[in-house]
């Protein structure tokens, strides 16, 4: 579930809503922005602002009257993939884990991204998940989740009046572990809001 904003022009300093390219000016581009509320995962509310540029010739950017605009229908859509987007400057796309440096991998294969504008409403994000966690937490000063088997749950859940003191204090540092690892749940989840700003073009 997610609510859209609008996607908004966002012109240049000089106001111009068509940034016209340095190295040939027959080409520009136009700036767009949109905020964007959804619900990850554990249903946490994520906001996030988008932003993508729209490519063509000065010419056909004027004829389409996108100069005279300040919205346009649609949406700011992401697409992740395993292939660079550029063959020429494959690095500039890499996904990376907010400050970190860090490059999200799935498998050691790195992982890239790029936003795009869709004027199709339903279409969604395509995202890779990465399987390299232990190295962006340790980046990020987090330890390694610790797993805990379901014997040692049910030991540590269920205590008897005769439960000897050392089991009581192993109890308690178990628990301390379970805050510890839902406290860097939020920290992920305060990560991917970072990310999500950090994406911006």
């Amino acid at each position: 579930m997610t609510e859209n904003g609008k996607v908004t022009i966002a012109p240049d300093e000089q106001g111009n809503v068509i940034r016209v390219s340095k190295n040939n000016p027959e080409f520009g581009h136009v700036r767009l922005t949109q905020e964007k509320v959804g619900f990850g995962s554990g249903s946490w509310v994520k906001k996030s602002s988008r932003s993508t540029l729209i490519h063509g010739t000065v010419e056909d950017l004027t004829a389409i009257g996108i100069a005279d605009k300040k919205e346009l229908p649609g949406q700011i859509i992401i697409r992740e993939q395993l292939e660079a987007f550029s063959g020429d400057n494959p690095d500039r796309d890499l996904k990376i884990a907010g400050d970190t440096g860090i490059v999200c991998c799935k498998h050691g294969e790195p992982i890239y991204r790029k936003t795009f504008y869709s004027m199709d409403q339903d279409e969604g994000d395509t995202l890779v998940a990465h399987t390299n966690s232990d190295a962006i937490r340790e980046a990020n000063g987090a330890p390694k989740r610790t797993t805990i088997s379901a014997e040692q749950i049910a030991e540590l859940t269920n205590p008897t009046d005769e439960e000897p003191t050392t089991s009581r204090r192993k109890k308690k540092e178990v628990e301390n572990q379970v805050d510890i690892e839902d406290s860097i749940e939020e920290i992920e989840q305060e990560e991917l809001e970072v990310e999500d700003a950090s994406f911006e073009l």
